[in-house]
């Protein structure tokens, strides 16, 4: 994993990518949340679509909402930069709007907009 750190509004945030997977379970993100708010400090954090297991995005697997409630219960404001286009699902669309509408969890198209989301955030 890439990690690096960009100040942003007051803000540190943490851009970590990843050519494998990391995000796989609850698990995996108590232990990627733990690793990189303690090499960087930072309670918001940038990932890369790849790096999380494609049944994410398949809500009827609940996985999702496993690992971002993880999030949410350590207070990381959290980003997913990709294409999410090749998605066909409305409940995963209506999911990720409602997401981008909330202040704890963006799914956005580049680096530099998560940025932005996460460094508004309140």
């Amino acid at each position: 994993m890439d990690l690096k750190k960009v100040e942003a509004n007051g803000h540190t945030i943490a851009i970590a990518h990843s050519d494998s997977i990391l995000l796989t379970d609850e698990q995996s993100a108590l232990d990627l949340i733990m690793s990189i708010s303690s090499e960087t400090g930072s309670s918001r954090i940038v990932l890369n679509k790849e790096a999380i297991a494609e049944d994410f995005f398949n809500l009827r697997t609940q996985l999702a909402g496993g690992i971002l409630q993880k999030f949410m219960n350590y207070s990381i404001k959290f980003a997913i930069v990709g294409d999410f286009s090749t998605y066909t699902s409305k409940a995963l669309s209506d999911f990720m709007y409602e997401c981008n509408n909330g202040n704890h969890i963006y799914f956005a198209a580049t680096e530099e907009e998560a940025i932005e989301k996460l460094a508004n955030a309140r």
